[in-house]
């Protein structure tokens, strides 16, 4: 069996929707024996995790599963293993590095 980490997307929506689109992306981890079985696992999580409820407007909210985008397989689970990565190339360079020591400073980790 083989660790995977899974981003599995949901589309969350209010009432009749008329807001701006708002996704949830969650990182899950998976044990399957391959990809295409931590695709399937992934997918059926997603699909039982679809939700309805009434907010405090009394209005219906829906998460409703979208599709699993990304499967990683993990080398190893142990202190430090790198789980996740993303990529970003922000226009300002400077207000990301601020946006990250703002929210580590949240957290109390802040440098």
């Amino acid at each position: 069996m083989n660790w995977y980490v899974a981003k599995i997307v949901f589309r969350i929506v209010s009432g009749e929707g008329n807001h701006d689109a708002q996704f949830d992306e969650q990182l899950r981890l998976i044990q399957a024996d391959s990809d295409k079985q931590a695709f399937e696992k992934a997918t059926r999580l997603g699909k039982i995790c679809e939700d309805n409820f009434m907010n405090s407007q009394k209005q219906t909210v829906q998460w409703q599963f979208i599709d699993v985008p990304e499967i990683n397989q993990l080398s190893e689970l142990a202190d430090g293993t790198e789980l996740y990565y993303q990529i970003n190339e922000p226009a300002d360079a400077d207000l990301y590095m601020a946006w990250a020591h703002h929210k580590s400073a949240l957290i109390g980790v802040g440098n």
